[in-house]
């Protein structure tokens, strides 16, 4: 019997330790740059199964051939040559068993919960953000409702919103009734509005019919054009937003469906988070197809401002939507689906975003083509920050038709399952999975 026992232990042991090592090569192995990638930080700290739970704030910079290396795809989830449609069953059979577990708050973290009849409670550096018309008014006021009733009423954080116009009573009478914060109007000037004087005419109209005649959804429309460069690198610089440090961006006709309890702002903060996201998607290649070769330019040029922790597989995966890949120089076109979106504005102020967006600038293709905030957001992101800095914010309930961020919690009211993502016809469009599994370790999934 005391034989058995030992056998027993020892066996586990055995078992725990080939776990172990397997793990820690699994982490090696995904941990970008590949060669060299221990040379990257100047320090690690890793749990017990050898992932990275905390880098450095400093790190050693990358040479343009380690930028190449990581920015080439490599061990993919699928064995070469999967069929496209059983890549997506997989897919979203692994998306549905990862939402089908029962969570409540993030564990392991830094949480903050303002108490009931707390008339002290200091708010953090932040605010709700919204760039809309006059005539988006039902919209946005249907979604700040939601947004009030399952988190903001306990907190009554302030309320941004954004116009290249002037807002109409009516509009500032409506939001003001329904938001719980300070209200704040801010008017975008025509000078960082409008078309810049560098984009030629000619260029502009070819890439308009070239769009248009693919169908192009937004093409011809010059101010989404515009909207598309202003969230992308300036509305951070607007005055009234140069006094906050977070912002939580609200669109108009949009869910919100799970209460959350404790203070969305105070997490980043506090748990130096410097991006928050509930849903990835493929982006439409036509529209950024030279985005990621100027990006690459640019990061070639100056591969001081790479991160060695970047989201390098999930910006170049080509397996699930090969033809995006392909028709966009190299990116697999996954975006954060910025309609939704918490961050950290220091970052897009910090030298590396700002020097890669001045290129952007030059390129021209938010007018050439149809360079979205999205897209452009997580490749820098994704680029120019530690993966481990993005959160997904599984907690949070969220619907911009079609698609869908649906958590298994007592805490969310829908007519959906838990997975829920969208109709079957756009199931191919899920990028969640793969920012699981090429971007966030076991410890970030277990963190609900």
């Amino acid at each position: 019997m005391l034989l058995n026992k030992r056998f027993i232990r020892l066996s586990a042991g055995i078992v725990a330790l080939v776990f172990i090592l397997g793990l820690t090569l699994h982490a090696a192995r995904e941990t970008q740059t590949l060669k060299g990638a221990s040379q990257m930080f100047d320090s690690y700290r890793t749990d017990l199964q050898g992932y990275i739970t905390k880098t450095a704030s400093k790190y050693k910079k990358m040479t343009a051939k380690e930028v190449k290396q990581a920015l080439t795809f490599k061990h993919g989830a699928f064995p070469e040559g999967t069929p496209k449609e059983t890549i997506v069953e997989e897919q979203m059979k692994f998306h549905r068993e990862v939402l089908s577990k029962k969570i409540d708050e993030p564990k392991g973290m830094k949480l903050v919960h303002k108490q009931d009849g707390d008339t002290n409670y200091e708010l953090a550096n932040a605010t709700l953000l919204s760039l809309v018309r006059n005539s988006e008014l039902d919209g946005i006021v249907s979604s700040i409702r939601q947004l009030e009733e399952t988190w903001n009423w306990r907190y009554n954080y302030p309320f941004t919103f954004i116009n290249d116009e002037e807002f109409t009573p009516e509009f500032k009478k409506r939001v003001e009734e329904v938001c719980s914060g300070k209200v704040y109007y801010e008017i975008i000037p025509k000078s960082i509005w409008e078309k810049p004087a560098n984009i030629d005419p000619v260029l502009y109209k070819n890439g308009i019919a070239k769009l248009t005649e693919n169908k192009v959804n937004y093409a011809s429309l010059e101010s989404y054009h515009n909207m598309c460069r202003f969230n992308s690198g300036w509305f951070y610089r607007l005055e009234g937003l140069k006094k906050f440090k977070y912002y939580w961006r609200v669109e108009p006709n949009v869910d919100f469906f799970c209460k959350v309890d404790y203070d969305v702002f105070k997490f980043m903060r506090d748990n130096e988070l410097t991006y928050g996201f509930t849903v990835s998607l493929y982006d439409e290649p036509l529209t950024i197809e030279t985005l990621w070769k100027t990006t690459v330019d640019f990061c070639l040029a100056h591969p001081e401002y790479v991160h060695p922790n970047g989201a390098f597989k999930w910006l170049t995966e080509n397996q699930q939507n090969p033809q995006n890949t392909n028709g966009a120089g190299g990116y697999s076109t996954c975006h954060f689906w910025s309609n939704f979106e918490i961050a950290d504005m220091d970052f897009y102020r910090g030298e590396a975003y700002s020097k890669w967006f001045d290129a952007l600038e030059a390129a021209g293709g938010f007018y050439y083509e149809r360079w979205g905030d999205a897209p452009v957001h997580s490749v820098g992101v994704g680029l120019f920050e530690d993966k481990s800095k993005v959160w997904w914010f599984r907690d949070i309930g969220y619907h911009h038709s079609p698609y869908e961020n649906s958590p298994n919690s007592d805490k969310c009211s829908t007519d959906h399952e838990p997975g829920y993502f969208a109709p079957p016809d756009v199931y191919d469009q899920n990028c969640l999975p793969n920012w699981i599994k090429y971007s966030m370790t076991p410890n970030q999934l277990n963190m609900y």
